[in-house]
């Protein structure tokens, strides 16, 4: 498997989706499955309407895609792809959905209400990971120096305040309402949790191997599941972060 930029469960089917180098690829089972062609995938991020995606990067082989693509979407889980704005001109690393906006960057952080214009942000940070929600207003992103936060789509930020310094960040989707839990993951395999959209935070567990993306999914015990793409592959956890195991069934 090569590297891993992105990675989405569906918080009903549990299935896992992986954005690549090479394209996305189903890992729900031990042996993965190619379901787009070869693109790769720098930024990657699901929507609240089913079997639609945003993503970002670079064509492949034989593709009639822009270099780089800029912002492009499906609507068939990712089969297939069309190209939405920025074509030839972005390659977006860090890239998450927000309420009925977008919260993409760069090189310059950016937000869209339609992924057709975008605003550019004041925010001088440069992200390595950004975790939005369909159906909520709070952003987090991740920098060396620390955790930012946005309440409105990513407009304004503010720092969270003794937050600890994490690499990847995801909010644990729910059902149908705002999340109000968020997971976080260290560059050291330390596991954090908030349970206040990522204002105050709790150490929980430890994953082994080099984590290259993370989503969650708000579980029915008060604690999230937590989906970790490593370089020993897929891991999950089911109690907060606590314990984790192969996620390939």
């Amino acid at each position: 498997m090569s590297h891993v930029h992105g990675i989405s469960v569906d918080p009903v089917s549990t299935k896992i989706l992986i954005a690549t180098h090479d394209g996305l690829y189903d890992a729900t089972k031990k042996k993965l499955e190619k379901v787009s062609d070869t693109i790769d995938l720098m930024g990657f991020t699901a929507t609240g309407e089913p079997n639609v995606y945003y993503a970002s990067g670079h064509p492949g082989p034989g593709s009639s895609l822009p270099n780089p693509v800029g912002l492009i979407r499906s609507r068939d889980a990712g089969k297939t792809w069309q190209q939405v704005s920025l074509g030839g001109q972005s390659d977006f690393h860090a890239l998450t959905v927000s309420g009925g906006a977008l919260v993409a960057f760069d090189g310059q952080l950016r937000t869209s209400t339609d992924g057709t214009s975008w605003t550019n942000s004041a925010a001088t940070f440069s992200p390595a990971a950004l975790a939005g929600s369909p159906t909520s207003t709070v952003v987090l992103a991740t920098t060396q120096e620390g955790l930012q936060r946005s309440t409105d789509h990513g407009k304004n930020w503010q720092p969270v305040p003794g937050g600890p310094v994490v690499q990847f960040v995801a909010f644990a989707t729910p059902a149908s309402k705002a999340p109000t839990m968020a997971v976080g993951i260290a560059p050291d395999g330390s596991v954090y949790v908030s349970t206040d959209t990522g204002l105050t935070w709790a150490a929980t567990g430890t994953i082994s191997g080099q984590v290259e993306a993370v989503t969650a999914v708000e579980g029915s015990t008060g604690k999230p599941w937590i989906w970790a793409a490593t370089t020993d592959g897929v891991q999950v956890s089911t109690d907060g972060g606590a314990t984790f195991r192969p996620a390939a069934s």
